[in-house]
């Protein structure tokens, strides 16, 4: 489908969300300022022959149907299709007005999202060589829909633009200045686009002013960071120049310490390169465990006396306080503490036993309200005081339709179509 941008408005339309990895693509349809849902789902073994859709069309289940061609295009083609074709609400077809693109790494460029063009996509893949898996990703989806649909406007949303505000005295290295004045290596913080939603639904749970909030906020998934959001900005935050520091995470080791690698290569021989992608795919809660990446199997294994699987829960509860404790040095005060992410909005357990550690911060569990996920205490885990723990559900999909859509907005009309003169 070809044609001039569409001239509605974004809130007259909906945007598609894309979240691109090396394997899936990830996607929503969505209203950006209701929030409402009117299709969804994840395409697996993308690249590959025989590639599985899953589509949601809601409220009704996931179906699951199989593309004989794998690649991204084909994909991407399907997922736009399914956009085009979806029944409107109440009857009414809405147009999509705009694709979103969550991209991992934006360097020191992008202080906040963009709409896509040459200069852009250029500048992301300058970037790959700072988050190879991902942002090669991204772009095979904004390429993607480019081929497809080059009239739709495309937005890239950066996980590292939230986190631009960081002062130097936290995203500096002590390493060679060249280093940091020619390849850039520095600290720029990941889930940007997480934390900036939890900090702003935080604020409305606690009935106060984003402006006026000391936030630690904990994104714990597959991928795991926690950020200090101090006045609504990002202070400092656990990832650095890749995602790869930090938290302990599902497949991730997080921080250890630089000369594993000269050991390493000595011991057994292995590049740079090599021991990079076994601390990246082979390493976090799957290597000390022994049976999953997954904390809720990590957990039940735990609970089984099976010892590694215990091992893993305590270092991962262990390095995820202390970051939380050395994270409020940014803050002088802290206010509330936030939950989310698989882990963070469903875990009772790690929940738990990181309040019982923070007690000097004023945090108590209580323990009704966590086991209930604080779905009946408008958020609240912890007991009443000045300072709270909070569960939040997270929505980045619904962030990045909000600034596709606000960008969009500033884009000035196609002209109409001049008639043939007959």
């Amino acid at each position: 489908m070809t044609g001039s941008i569409p001239s509605v408005t974004a809130s007259d339309g909906l945007v598609l969300v894309l979240n691109s990895g090396s394997s899936t693509v990830k996607f929503a349809l969505l209203h950006p300022e209701t929030g409402e849902r009117m299709l969804g789902g994840l395409a697996d073994k993308v690249g590959m022959p025989g590639a599985v859709l899953s589509i949601r069309r809601y409220p009704a289940d996931a179906v699951e149907e199989q593309l004989p061609d794998g690649g991204y295009q084909a994909v991407i083609a399907r997922i736009l299709d399914l956009a085009d074709t979806r029944p409107g609400a109440k009857g009414q077809a809405q147009q999509v007005v705009g694709t979103g693109h969550r991209v991992v790494h934006g360097g020191g460029r992008f202080s906040a999202s963009v709409l896509v063009d040459d200069e852009v996509i250029a500048a992301i893949r300058a970037f790959i060589p700072l988050a190879p898996l991902q942002n090669g990703a991204d772009l095979a989806g904004i390429e993607g829909i480019r081929a497809i649909r080059p009239e739709l406007p495309q937005v890239a949303v950066f996980d590292t633009a939230f986190h631009h505000t960081i002062p130097s005295s936290a995203f500096r290295y002590a390493v060679p200045e060249d280093w940091y004045t020619r390849y850039g290596v520095r600290r720029y913080g990941f889930h940007g686009t997480s934390h900036h939603y939890v900090s702003q639904r935080a604020a409305v749970l606690l009935g106060r002013p984003p402006e006026e909030l000391r936030l630690v906020t904990a994104h714990l998934g597959n991928g795991c960071s926690a950020a200090a959001i101090r006045d609504g900005v990002s202070v400092d935050t656990t990832m650095g120049l890749t995602p790869l520091e930090g938290l302990v995470m599902g497949t991730r080791s997080g921080d250890v310490d630089p000369g594993i690698f000269g050991y390493l290569a000595d011991q057994t021989g292995q590049t740079g390169q090599e021991l990079t992608h076994v601390l990246n795919t082979q390493s976090g809660l799957a290597a000390l465990s022994g049976v999953s990446n997954d904390m809720r199997t990590v957990e039940a294994a735990a609970a089984q006396g099976d010892k590694r699987a215990q091992l893993a829960l305590d270092v991962f509860v262990h390095r995820l306080a202390k970051a939380i404790a050395g994270l409020v040095t940014s803050l002088e005060r802290l206010d509330a503490l936030v939950f989310t992410a698989g882990i963070g909005e469903n875990s009772v357990l790690v929940r738990s036993r990181v309040l019982g550690r923070l007690g000097f911060l004023g945090l108590t569990e209580d323990a009704e309200a966590n086991a209930q996920h604080g779905r009946s205490t408008g958020g609240r885990i912890s007991r009443p005081g000045p300072v709270q723990a909070l569960v939040v559900p997270t929505d980045e999909e619904l962030m990045i339709a909000r600034d596709t859509a606000r960008l969009i907005a500033t884009q000035p009309a196609a002209p109409a179509p001049v008639p043939a003169r007959g």
